[in-house]
């Protein structure tokens, strides 16, 4: 059987609707719905199914709803479909995924995770309202063009690099008026590059999620974290870790780095890797992969 990895989805793969099929054919979906509710104080499954739109879009709320969800489907793939699990031998998640990627590495345990998860939404949406910011995708530049595009709106605001998705899709993170210059920018040329804004809330994996980071860390060193059971590859360094003295200290600075997307994938690749599953919300991972190569193989796993 050839290797195989799991890829777990990231914040703005949410929509209205979503679990609907999963919590319908498989009931204890709602069980886990139900913890992370308590937790929250209102009903997380509902606000999946009927919205509206932006509630669910809210960073407290898409996090929790796409970590649940996604591992709500991994269960129900365990209970119903095992063979879809055969041969996954490493983990990545983008973003917020990388916890679900914890989860399913037995870092640490699903209590565990949402726990997390619901603390580094309050706290990125916390910091995301303190600073007028948002992120957007810059479609059709390589690297060294954005990073000129950054330089050229550099008095309308803060602006960073943010994920590094795949060939010709980055995501830029900063203040509200950088990301409106950009805009402007861009509009203005005629090189076929676009900029389009995401659905999130603030300039995730940047200096401005700094108070995020703070809250994040004291959370994660009070959680309980194991050796990994299998590789869990970092945003923030592209590599595998196992140790959970590693990945403690990885998932405290993500929050403010950029993420490696293109890399990761890439370094499984170099590793052996030949097929990968894609668990949440939607197939972004898989048209990420497209781009990378698209010669990969990839399973869907869709909540």
């Amino acid at each position: 059987m050839p290797k195989r990895a799991v890829l777990f989805a990231g914040q703005g793969a949410q929509y209205v609707g979503m679990a609907r099929s999963l919590a319908e054919k498989f009931p204890p979906a709602r069980d886990f719905f139900d913890r992370a509710s308590e937790l929250l104080g209102f009903d997380l499954l509902d606000t999946c199914l009927n919205g509206p739109e932006e509630r669910l879009n809210a960073t407290d709320v898409s996090q929790p709803a796409i970590f649940v969800a996604s591992w709500a489907a991994v269960e129900w793939a365990r209970a119903e479909q095992p063979e879809l699990l055969d041969g996954i031998e490493a983990a990545a998640g983008l973003s917020l995924g990388e916890y679900t990627a914890c989860v399913w590495a037995g870092v640490f345990e699903f209590e565990s995770g949402i726990r997390l998860v619901v603390q580094r939404g309050r706290a990125m949406q916390t910091a995301s309202e303190r600073v007028p910011s948002g992120m957007a995708s810059v479609l059709g530049a390589s690297r060294e063009q954005v990073e000129q595009l950054i330089a050229d709106v550099s008095q309308a605001g803060r602006l960073w690099i943010a994920n590094l998705l795949c060939p010709g899709n980055i995501v830029v993170s900063g203040e509200t008026a950088a990301l409106e210059a950009l805009e402007r920018h861009v509009g203005e040329r005629d090189d076929g590059v676009r900029v389009v804004r995401l659905a999130v809330a603030g300039a995730f994996h940047t200096p401005i999620m700094q108070p995020a980071q703070e809250a994040l860390s004291a959370a994660i060193d009070a959680t309980e974290l194991r050796d990994a059971r299998c590789p869990v590859y970092s945003n923030v360094d592209a590599a595998p870790h196992t140790a959970a003295v590693e990945i403690r200290e990885l998932l405290k600075r993500q929050l403010m780095s950029p993420v490696l997307w293109e890399q990761s994938i890439r370094r499984m690749v170099e590793d052996g890797v030949e097929e990968f599953l894609e668990v949440g919300p939607k197939r972004v991972l898989r048209g990420l992969l497209r781009r990378i190569d698209r010669t990969l193989k990839c399973v869907n796993l869709e909540v």
